[in-house]
């Protein structure tokens, strides 16, 4: 007698836990469609898209190694940084180089000997780093060099000039 009320209860409390799993489930599902929606309408308007990347980005080229060239500054340049949150004076020694495409059109009116506009160059890198901090240009090293680079290929009206590279960087 007392299995068969132990089987009932068991009986009793599986289906009470199933019917409490199907409610939840429906809830659940639901909540999370409507979920679903809202960050769906919200992509819509900023005009996102949440499966690929957009369409409006850059597409680089793909430049064969043989039609590469690289400039190398002749010297390390120590640019002041500004001033940081702990009130010190900070620099940043920096070598910095250029990869260059030969099949560019800017690379015939320039040529491949850019030491003529070097100095030119160098006021880019030294203006660009000048505007962050100690931490910030740790930090932003990828978006220096984007700025570096959008400066420099300004200057010259061209983009011949497709990559800025550091060999050296030191924060002090």
């Amino acid at each position: 007698m007392k299995k068969n009320l132990i089987s009932i209860i068991i009986l009793a409390l599986l289906v009470v836990n199933v019917v409490l799993t199907a409610i939840m489930m429906f809830s659940v599902t639901s909540a999370s469609r409507k979920t679903a929606t809202l960050v769906d309408n919200i992509a819509t308007a900023l005009e996102l898209e949440l499966t690929a990347a957009s369409g409006e980005e850059e597409v680089v080229e793909a430049i064969p190694m043989e039609n590469i060239v690289v400039y190398d500054i002749a010297e390390s340049m120590t640019i002041p940084l500004q001033t940081g949150e702990d009130g010190k004076s900070h620099f940043v020694l920096v070598s910095a180089s250029f990869s260059i495409n030969t099949e560019d059109e800017g690379y015939k009116t320039y040529g491949s000997d850019l030491t003529g506009q070097e100095s030119l160059i160098k006021d880019k890198i030294n203006t660009v780093f000048s505007k962050y901090t100690m931490e910030e240009a740790k930090v932003n090293q990828e978006q220096i060099r984007q700025e570096i680079l959008d400066e420099v290929q300004a200057l010259f009206d061209s983009e011949f000039i497709f990559n800025v590279a550091f060999s050296e960087i030191v924060y002090q």
